[in-house]
């Protein structure tokens, strides 16, 4: 009997004993999906992404997504291994000097180019709305998404172009940006004519296209568009005609933008639409592309969409996700 208590005892001082750990939390960030989020931690398996959802059950939007200020555990790398993080650096210096060091966090992207292009630059600012006294140039904002966008590819390990340049605006968390006409085509300065315009784009993202080796490339271009002041509009995709992978890569991008909609906001539903459309840069430029309208810059509430750091990260962070859903399905 004695020996029974005793080993009772030794039992129970070992389960004392035993190192426990204290599973990590986290909550995520604006714009950020269940992928996005593990990713950040450096968890990329199907496993990992497996038990996220196991032990969080029950906190998620209807279709699955993050509900931004709570927090979530972690998985424990019982289920799926948590992959070392990717410890290169890369130095873009567009990014300007806050941000121009990016850290590689996965290997997701890694095979992929992208060419990054926003709309006009240069002496030709786009479509124009107005606040008060101030012009919003849609360069400007084309501009900085597709920086943050940019950023977002690289720390997923994808090799990427940024074809319209400005030595000087790097990534700005301004409401109203500044404007001007120092934007150029990777150095070259920006004809005023828009055929000679667009071809010059299309010229560079050829010539890159040609001597790059990754099997997938990708373009993405960025525009706002103008119409009358009441009329407010969802994101709209086109592609080139009867590109298979221009297509894929906009219906990709597009879901992305309908759950993300659908969870942030439910009641308001999603009404961008994919199609084809025959515009100069997607029938000259060679790898397939998707070509974006990201809203009205008359409508005030498209504005929101514009105007807003965190509404331009997010814009970036849901175009990166929809490429590499993208990029999964090669």
């Amino acid at each position: 009997m004695t020996d029974l208590r005793h080993l009772a005892l030794f039992l129970l001082l070992l389960g004392f004993c035993l190192p426990t750990q204290a599973q990590e939390r986290a909550k995520p960030r604006n714009g950020e999906g269940v992928s996005t989020f593990l990713q950040r931690f450096g968890y990329t398996s199907r496993a990992a992404q497996e038990e996220f959802m196991e032990i969080n059950e029950g906190k998620f939007t209807r279709d699955g997504g993050l509900i931004l200020g709570r927090s979530y555990r972690l998985p424990s790398g019982a289920k799926g291994k948590r992959t070392k993080k990717n410890r290169n650096t890369v130095t873009e210096p567009l990014f300007g000097p806050r941000l121009k060091t990016v850290k590689v966090q996965s290997d997701e992207l890694d095979g992929a180019c992208l060419y990054l292009v926003s709309g006009h630059g240069g002496p030709d600012p786009g479509a124009i709305g107005k606040v008060g006294g101030r012009e919003l140039h849609e360069d400007e904002y084309a501009y900085d998404i597709i920086l943050r966008l940019a950023r977002s590819l690289m720390e997923k390990g994808a090799k990427v172009h940024i074809i319209i340049q400005d030595a000087k605006d790097g990534i700005r968390d301004d409401r109203y940006l500044s404007n001007s006409e120092r934007e150029t085509c990777m150095g070259e300065p920006i004809p005023l004519d828009q055929v000679a315009r667009l071809q010059q784009r299309c010229d560079a993202i050829n010539r890159l296209a040609r001597k790059d080796k990754e099997k997938y490339k990708r373009s993405i271009f960025i525009h706002v568009d103008s119409r009358g002041k009441r009329d407010q509009v969802d994101v709209f995709f086109y592609h080139s005609p009867g590109s298979k992978y221009g297509k894929r890569l906009a219906e990709n991008i597009h879901r992305t933008f309908d759950r993300k909609y659908d969870k942030h906001q439910p009641n308001r539903g999603f009404r961008g639409t994919v199609s084809e459309r025959r515009l100069y840069v997607l029938l000259k430029s060679n790898p397939p592309a998707a070509f974006l309208e990201l809203g009205n810059i008359q409508n005030e509430r498209d504005r929101k969409r514009l105007v807003l750091p965190s509404n331009r990260e997010a814009l970036a962070n849901w175009i990166c996700e929809g490429i590499v859903r993208d990029y999964r399905q090669r």
